[in-house]
């Protein structure tokens, strides 16, 4: 097979076994992912309040630290002849790794997204991100003045922020970069109403914008950060408890599709296990291959495909479920 076609048909033999499982209910697999999410560190300098990264919210259970630039070696190594796209962010803030342009150096070759808080965007950083090959770098932008943006980005500042959007625009049209530009804006009640002027700001900088909803992790807290219009929210109030809007069907693309990769090693079966609580293996100890192909997987797919709601990671997810708001 010609290096031009081990990408396609690896994603034809991983769609259909994924279609495959969904419809006999027997979970199987065959080649490997199309895209990874790859955690340079899970340290973090803000501290919102429904995050785990966030240093004062006490969510984050498991150890912290930074990735080992041999493990994301072997990562790419093993992969990069399958993978489409990698994004090298999951909990925590990217580009706090001491050696965050150099896994951006390793990631050449393969699609890479990059999402920050944006509290590191310098007239020097931006430059430097533009030239470096990356083809997407998502913002988060929760606010269009002091008070929205910090009701939930705590310890950020609202102006340094939007300076560096600015930079990073104005470094993309200098040097004629491709890089695609993203403003994700987490709606919530304190900022809903400042949808419009987001809109117009991201014109402004050539840049899209993702309106997203916000995952509420504590149950209490949940009718405190709710927008007041339904579309802008993931859950629904039934007799007294909010619920998310989500059937949770027996079936989950990311567990044939798209890992995650913490910074120590562990394999997990999907974005939403925040604090690793479902390890498949350990890359420190064993091939991506013989992971992804290994027991755990197969009997986590297994469940998923009967009883996907027995699961607690799955019980805060949005796969599966779409309506107005980009999610």
């Amino acid at each position: 097979m010609t290096g031009r076609l081990v990408k396609p048909v690896n994603a034809l033999y991983a769609g259909l076994t994924y279609l495959k499982s969904t419809v006999t209910g027997k979970a199987s697999v065959s080649g490997m992912p199309l895209s990874i999410s790859a955690e340079l560190t899970n340290h973090c300098n803000l501290n919102c309040p429904e995050c785990h990264s966030g240093s004062g919210s006490g969510l984050m259970k498991r150890k912290r630290g930074y990735m080992d630039m041999a493990l994301f070696d072997k990562v790419v190594t093993e992969l990069k002849p399958w993978l489409y796209n990698i994004n090298l962010y999951f909990q925590g803030e990217p580009m706090l790794h001491p050696r965050f342009f150099l896994f951006l150096k390793k990631s050449q070759g393969i699609r890479t997204v990059v999402s920050t808080n944006g509290q590191f965007l310098s007239l020097e950083n931006s430059e430097k991100l533009v030239n470096s090959g990356l083809r997407k770098l998502i913002i988060s932008l929760d606010g269009m003045d002091r008070d929205g943006y910090s009701s939930y980005r705590i310890n950020g500042d609202f102006v340094r922020v939007m300076d560096g959007i600015s930079n990073v625009a104005k470094a993309r049209e200098r040097y004629s970069s491709k890089l695609d530009l993203q403003i994700q804006f987490l709606v919530n009640r304190y900022n809903e109403h400042q949808i419009p002027q987001a809109k117009i700001f991201a014109r402004g900088m050539k840049a899209s914008l993702k309106l997203k909803s916000m995952q509420i992790i504590n149950k209490e807290a949940v009718g405190s950060w709710l927008p007041s219009k339904p579309e802008f929210s993931r859950y629904e109030k039934k007799n007294g408890e909010y619920i998310i809007k989500n059937l949770l069907p027996n079936r989950c693309a990311r567990l044939w599709f798209n890992p995650v990769i913490t910074w120590d090693g562990k394999v997990l079966p999907c974005c939403f296990d925040k604090n690793a609580d479902h390890i498949m293996g350990d890359l420190n100890e064993y091939s991506f291959s013989d992971i992804w192909n290994g027991p755990k997987y197969g009997i986590f797919r297994k469940n998923i495909l009967s009883e996907r709601y027995t699961t607690e990671i799955c019980r805060n997810c949005t796969s599966g479920l779409y309506w107005g708001i980009k999610h």
